[in-house]
Parts: C-alpha cells; structure tokens; sequence
C-alpha cells in the first residue's frame, strides 16, 4: 500500500506494474488481496466469461449492522436473494416504464434549480459582478432529490436533514458508533414507512406517488 500513497499517480504505478508482472497481479491491501486487471482481454475474462465468480461482495461489519444484516441490495452477497432483489429494482426503479412515468419527478427537480439560479442571478444583477455558482453542490442537491422521491417519494434541503447521523459518520468508527448509526437510520426510515402507510390508507397518494417503497410495499 505505500506505493500507492506516494507522490506518483496510482494509475501510473499500477501500470508499470502490469509492465513488470504482466495483465492480471495481485497486491496486499491490509489484510485482502486485491486483483488488478490491466488489459480488454483479462478483463473480459472477469467481468463476462467468470462473472459470477467476481459478483459478490465482502461481508464487512459495516454492511451487516448499517445494511440489516446485509439485506440491503448494495450490500448483498452474489446469491438468490439478491438476484431477486435485483429484478424487483430493475423493474420498480429502472424499467423503462418506471423511469418514463416517473420523468416528471425529473422534470420538476431540473425547473426548480434552474428557477433558483435564475432567482441568485436576479438577486445579484445589480451589482455587475461575476456571480459564482458551487456547481458541484448544485447537482449534488438535484440528484439527490431525484433519487429520494424516486424512491421515498419525498426530497429534502440537505442530507443533513434527510440523514442526520451521517454528520458525524465515521467510516473508521467502532462497532458501538455503528450500532447507534443503524438505529438512527432505522428510525428514519421507519418514518418514511409509516408516512406512506398513512398515506395509502387514506387513499391520499396518486399514481405520481406511486415510488419504489408503494411498488414494493405492494409486491
């Protein structure tokens, strides 16, 4: 791993490493052994030929107590549950159907940004100086809530509030830190669960509404 860490581009090293010991190497990364694919030809042979054996994914302490107890879908290992889980996403969240009738959703989020730079532009135009934009937060913000009403069917001003245990989540934290994050995280989720419940139950939502937790809820 030092190598990796010095002043050198990793691509770099990497590459006069496939120089040294051809297309396909392993190297230690702390206790795992990472394979590095240098080439179309081996990386055909992973990613097509012998994907199932490269489709899985480690079980750490993270995805157990964060993604109940790797039920996530990003976080499953490669078996039948995940392959179901997968379909279930393909057809609920990624379909072309769902995506067409789920585009206003898209549609809404673009206008609404648009209207606010247009509204800091307009703000500011008195002053004839150049108007700085952080774009990075701009789209990090429209994607973000693209992708919660998509699924939740609700957006939020920051992740902050969205996920407030993520202010101070540390990827480095202990298994106690961890435990309480997943609590957090459960009661939020459990809110935006309840929320639907009450909304279904009293024939409030629409079909606009109708994200992947209603599909889900109604498998």
């Amino acid at each position: 791993m030092d190598f990796l860490g010095g002043p050198e581009p990793p691509h770099r090293v990497l590459g006069c490493m496939a120089d040294k010991y051809g297309p396909i190497f392993t190297i230690k990364m702390g206790i795992n052994r990472a394979l590095v694919v240098s080439n179309w030809e081996m990386a055909k042979e992973c990613l097509t030929t012998h994907d199932k054996v490269f489709a899985s994914r480690p079980k750490t302490l993270a995805a157990e107590i964060l993604g109940y107890n790797f039920s996530m879908f990003g976080f499953s290992p490669y078996d039948f549950y995940w392959r179901e889980t997968h379909k279930i996403a393909t057809l609920e969240l990624l379909s072309n159907y769902r995506l067409e009738k789920l585009k206003h959703v898209r549609e809404y989020e673009l206008k609404t940004c648009l209207k606010e730079l247009y509204q800091l532009w307009d703000n500011n135009k008195s002053t004839n100086k150049m108007l700085l934009v952080e774009m990075k937060r701009w789209l990090a913000d429209s994607i973000r809530n693209v992708v919660l009403k998509m699924i939740v069917g609700k957006g939020c001003n920051s992740m902050d509030n969205a996920l407030p245990f993520l202010i101070w989540l540390d990827i480095g934290g202990d298994e106690r830190s961890m435990k309480k994050i997943a609590k957090e995280l459960d009661f939020v989720v459990q809110g935006w669960l309840e929320e639907h419940k009450r909304k279904r139950d009293s024939q409030e939502m629409n079909k606009e509404e109708e994200d992947f937790m209603y599909a889900m809820r109604s498998i």
